[in-house]
């Protein structure tokens, strides 16, 4: 599952980060209202946003606004000092789908955020399955009939774009800017050196999909028949 955590304090984004990772979120932290619009706008798909209300440039129920005017439906949870009822209506008026006055105990608030992740609407399952391959975006476990294999974080997305996106080629740069980020140093044929690792891995689970380069366009997965 993945989150996009909206906190200008670094103190409480840091920590808070550190628990929803160990936890098995994959999450992208950001500083500011604009910055977790930018992240969207960059096309980042998320089971789950947590924003705080009182950020620099844009509030949190600025950007909750905002998204629910594109028609985003991503569960949203509020997090703010204010625990007035004016305040939690203000919220839940503009689009929240749950709201935590801070300070918070950990662990309501873990239980708040598995509660977020678990309304569907349009959000994927926790399975995704191609072909007789599954990828459990939980345990971060790729199978088949033939066994399991626990891939990296990196692989799992990489792995998770290709299955999201099947019946369309993801380009190298969009696997650089989701799961490397807009200021890596990292050198454009890491893409290249994961894409190895996740084809030695579906051949050891004896898969019925490959990863196929289209030139010039990127990469998709394909079946190859029956294993």
């Amino acid at each position: 599952m993945k989150l996009l955590y909206a906190e200008d304090e670094p103190a409480m984004s840091e920590a808070v980060t550190e628990i929803l990772k160990r936890r098995n979120y994959l999450v992208d932290s950001v500083s500011d209202g604009q910055e977790a619009l930018d992240y969207i706008d960059a096309g980042e798909q998320y089971d789950g946003i947590i924003l705080d209300v009182m950020m620099p440039k844009i509030s949190g129920i600025e950007v909750l606004r905002e998204l629910r005017q594109r028609g985003i439906s991503t569960p949203v949870l509020l997090l703010t000092a204010k625990s007035e009822v004016a305040d939690k209506v203000e919220g839940l008026n503009a689009g929240a789908d749950d709201y935590l006055a801070k300070p918070f105990a950990m662990p309501e608030f873990i239980a708040r955020v598995a509660a977020l992740v678990r309304r569907r609407g349009e959000m994927i399952p926790d399975d995704l399955t191609m072909g007789n391959v599954t990828l459990n975006r939980v345990t971060f476990e790729l199978s088949t009939a033939n066994g399991e294999i626990r891939l990296s974080k990196k692989e799992y997305l990489m792995m998770e774009m290709l299955m999201k996106n099947r019946d369309h080629p993801v380009s190298t740069e969009s696997f650089m800017t989701r799961i490397w980020g807009y200021d890596s140093e990292a050198e454009v044929n890491v893409v290249w050196v994961y894409i190895s690792y996740l084809r030695k891995k579906l051949g050891a689970l004896n898969a019925n999909i490959q990863i196929s380069a289209l030139r010039g366009r990127g990469y998709i997965l394909e079946e190859i028949g029956n294993a």
